[in-house]
């Protein structure tokens, strides 16, 4: 299959993905993270995102899913973006085609920004599914701050910082991560519908490979998993049907290639 753009650690794609997929090795990719389509129903000015029922959805998705635990090495994992539409229904899909006991974790990624209504609590949450292919699969560590009131006084077996905000100590990190939806005048902001932050691409790639390792996002977008991927030292993989993702995710990996 002829890549759109290619370097020696990093190749981008223009067609189906399920088509680059059945193109891959078996146990070929360290890690694959997907920013899905939702299933929302609405024609955004990059793409259709409209897959019928959830169960016409799922049923679109199975084979990709198939090929993604295929083409996944026994050391790698799985992340795929999506929410409450579909969360439900791919969860059951993915208990069944990576075995139930390789589902890792699920991560809320909580924001404040977007619309709200005066019938329901406001929805300001997507869901990340976590899968293994193995239970010999590759995980970093990662800490987060955790501040700290003085009022309760402190542990002498715990090591404390300081900064402008107070106190704070290093803990694991929690699968509740609150990231500001990005902002439009941001300086890393690309006019593609949809565009996650890339603290969120930039925690699972650190978590999840290590460097050298290829990482793949086959529901591409704007490309915020490829910059992230190669600047921090992977390489990449990505795939996307669409023109303006393509052309987008092709101007910003050619600056880090």
């Amino acid at each position: 299959m002829k890549p759109y753009y290619k370097t020696d650690n990093c190749t981008l794609y223009q067609c189906d993905n399920l088509d680059l997929m059945k193109s891959l090795p078996d146990n070929y990719i360290d890690l694959i993270y997907c920013d899905i389509l939702y299933n929302t129903g609405k024609k955004f000015k990059d793409y259709d995102d409209n897959l019928g029922t959830p169960q016409e959805a799922v049923l679109w998705y199975e084979p990709r899913l198939q090929e993604m635990k295929r083409i996944l090495k026994e050391t790698g994992s799985i992340y795929l973006h999506m929410d409450y539409r579909l969360v439900h229904y791919m969860k059951v899909k993915m208990d069944e085609i990576f075995e139930i006991n390789n589902f890792q974790n699920e991560i809320i990624w909580s924001y404040k920004s977007g619309g709200s209504s005066k019938k329901s609590f406001a929805k300001k949450h997507d869901n990340i599914l976590q899968y293994s292919k193995s239970k010999d699969f590759v995980f970093n560590n990662q800490k987060e701050k955790s501040y700290i009131d003085k009022s309760k006084g402190y542990n002498p077996y715990v090591e404390y910082f300081e900064d402008n905000k107070g106190d704070y100590i290093y803990i694991n990190m929690l699968n509740v991560w609150n990231i500001p939806i990005m902002s439009t005048n941001s300086n890393s902001r690309t006019s593609y519908s949809s565009e996650k932050p890339e603290e969120i691409c930039r925690r699972i790639v650190e978590a999840s490979s290590n460097k050298n390792d290829i990482v793949a996002d086959f529901f591409m977008g704007s490309g915020t998993t490829g910059e992230v991927a190669l600047e921090l030292g992977r390489k990449f993989i990505g795939c996307d049907i669409g023109d303006k993702a393509c052309k987008i995710s092709k101007e910003r990996v050619e600056k880090i290639t």
